[in-house]
């Protein structure tokens, strides 16, 4: 795993979000419009309000994304993780959500809620070996989303 390596956001790469988000967002469910949004404008909805955007490198490409998105003070959601099914496999989910998870931890984060869908199997497991419980559904902006989980940093 040498070979795979997390950095930040820059806006050179800005299209990887959108691009490995589409990728499995379109082979499993549909496009929503908070997609479109969130993906289009990375930007200004995720980093301008306080989130941050991780990405993945497998030597000179991004293969995997991940997100902390701001809900309130110290509550962020997990949100527009994805890694290129060409490259699904080799721990790179494992990875950043160890990276995504840390930072969380030293930011002072408290609250991390994830939004997903029973479908994604592996994901919805990954979460669970990560910590994450699963709590009352309620509202949600995806319509897409069957399952909502948490993990209290504290």
């Amino acid at each position: 795993m040498s070979q795979i390596r997390i950095s930040n956001f820059e806006s050179a790469y800005r299209d990887a979000i959108r691009k490995l988000n589409y990728e499995w967002l379109e082979k499993y469910f549909k496009l929503e419009e908070i997609d479109r949004e969130v993906l289009s404008k990375p930007e200004e909805v995720i980093l301008a309000p306080g989130g941050q955007i991780f990405y993945a490198w497998y030597e000179d490409q991004i293969v995997g994304t991940v997100s902390l998105m701001k809900l309130e003070e110290s509550v962020f959601e997990l949100t527009k993780m994805a890694v290129s099914e060409k490259f699904q496999g080799l721990g790179i989910g494992k990875l950043l959500m160890e990276y995504t998870l840390e930072f969380a931890k030293n930011a002072g984060i408290r609250q991390i809620i994830i939004y997903s869908n029973r479908r994604l199997e592996r994901a919805v497991d990954m979460y669970h070996k990560f910590g994450f419980v699963e709590m009352d559904l309620g509202p949600v902006i995806y319509q897409r989303a069957d399952i909502k989980m948490c993990l209290n940093m504290s």
